[in-house]
């Protein structure tokens, strides 16, 4: 692990020149060379509570900080581990929030592998203006999601081009088995796969235009879908079936999907 030096007296003093107790851990997952020193002084003066830490990669970050860690920026590239440290990550820094950040506005990541990826906030291209940058990073650390329209083109294209269709054949219809808990038919019976992957985004918070640009799907569709969704599960509205979401979880890995809401055994149609 490196540490990236930043002058003492900025982390005795704040802006007006009081002292400051510095209690959160704001972690930078890229190489070296990927922030400049002074973006990281511009953090530290702009969130005087935080200090700024940088390692190379996911690996290195699943250790203890003196302060908590509340936001980790990781370097898109390395978006493929988050799903492998991320229990590690979870055990080791329960508050933290993840979100990537790339060179700039060019696609590196598709829209639909960050909103299914496992607690990851958005996206942050690093050729943003100073302010704008911070101010993303201040939505983020307060429980915000931020994604570039530059994400979204790709997608816009292929509509021009009247070529869009789903961005994974995950409409495939596959063998229901019944999953009983307590003596009683689990709800999700009801669902099929898309609902549940629907669900799944739902309940990770995520707004109806993010689940359709991530599925190739319009908005409407995944109205219908949420409408169909909330009728066979009982609930009253998003909500209430998010919550039936998060208490059934384990019987919905019974019938293949993981908890980020993809569907296992089409994974590898997905592009």
């Amino acid at each position: 692990m490196y540490r990236v030096a930043i002058p003492s007296a900025r982390r005795a003093n704040g802006a007006d020149g009081s002292a400051q107790k510095t209690c959160k851990t704001l972690l930078i997952v890229a190489p070296a060379d990927f922030v400049s020193e002074s973006l990281i002084f511009a953090i530290e003066r702009e969130f005087h509570w935080i200090t700024v830490e940088q390692v190379p990669t996911l690996a290195d970050a699943c250790v203890g900080f003196e302060a908590p860690v509340s936001l980790i920026l990781v370097e898109a590239k390395q978006l493929p581990q988050v799903a492998a440290q991320s229990e590690r990550l979870a055990l080791l820094h329960p508050s933290a929030q993840v979100m990537l950040i790339q060179e700039d506005g060019r696609q590196e990541v598709s829209i639909r592998d960050v909103v299914t990826a496992r607690n990851v906030r958005g996206v942050l291209p690093m050729n943003l203006k100073l302010d704008v940058w911070l101010s993303v990073v201040r939505l983020v650390l307060r429980g915000g999601e931020y994604f570039p329209l530059s994400l979204f083109e790709p997608i816009v294209e292929r509509r021009r081009a009247g070529v869009l269709g789903p961005i994974a054949n995950l409409e495939a219809p596959s063998p229901k088995a019944p999953v009983a808990q307590d003596g009683e038919t689990d709800d999700f019976d009801e669902l099929t796969e898309r609902e549940l992957q629907i669900l799944a985004m739902v309940a990770r918070g995520l707004q109806n235009k993010l689940i359709a640009a991530a599925l190739g799907l319009s908005e409407h569709t995944v109205k219908i879908h949420l409408h169909n969704i909330i009728t066979k599960l009982g609930a009253h509205n998003r909500t209430e079936a998010a919550a039936v979401y998060h208490k059934r979880r384990d019987s919905v890995g019974d019938r293949r999907v993981s908890s980020d809401g993809v569907v296992p055994h089409a994974q590898h149609t997905l592009s």
